[in-house]
Formats: C-alpha cells, structure tokens, sequence
C-alpha cells in the first residue's frame, strides 16, 4: 500500500510490518496506539520502527491512518476525566471532605 508519512512515499505492507515490530518491545501506551500480533504499541513507536525517521517529524495521525488501511485495529487517546480533582482539605488536624 502506498502512503507518505513525513512528506516521504512508503510502500507498506501488513507482513512487513509484522515482521519489523516482531520482538520490539511496547512502550508504555499514554496517546494513540496500535495492536500489532498480540501487543499494544504506542502508533509513534511503530512509525519510529517502521519508516526508521524520528517520530518528532510525523503525527500520529498519519501513521495512525496508514495502518488502519494496512486492517491493524487501532485506538484513540484516553479522553481526560472532564472533572477537575478535587483535594482533601486538613483543617485542625481533621481530613474533611472537599465540598461538592
């Protein structure tokens, strides 16, 4: 399949990229990440392994799309909790509930 990542032309296929990501160990998954074989890697991870650039010079969008039409399943970030966290307050000693 043909893409660009970077502004870079690729031809890429699904064995391929099996076979670059076999024995590569994921990193922790806190964005955008794909399922390749049986593991979870993080999509700038994969577009690091497979077009061998430095994942500040392509978005995960665009890997993201390339292996979404290669049939990986691929994930969105975790959407943030809208709720903002709300800390104990200590007053004389005594831990009280945050008001509501």
């Amino acid at each position: 399949m043909h893409c660009v990542i970077a502004r870079f032309p690729f031809e890429l296929v699904k064995s391929e990229v099996l076979r670059s990501m076999k024995g590569v160990k994921p990193e922790p998954v806190t964005g955008e990440s794909v399922i390749i074989g049986r593991r979870t890697y993080p999509v700038k991870q994969v577009g690091e392994v497979i077009t061998r650039q430095d994942r500040r010079d392509f978005s995960a969008g665009e890997v993201t799309r390339a292996m979404t039409r290669l049939g990986f399943t691929c994930r969105t970030a975790p959407a943030a909790d809208p709720r903002p966290r709300l800390r104990p307050r200590i007053a004389d000693g005594h831990v009280t509930a945050p008001p509501r």
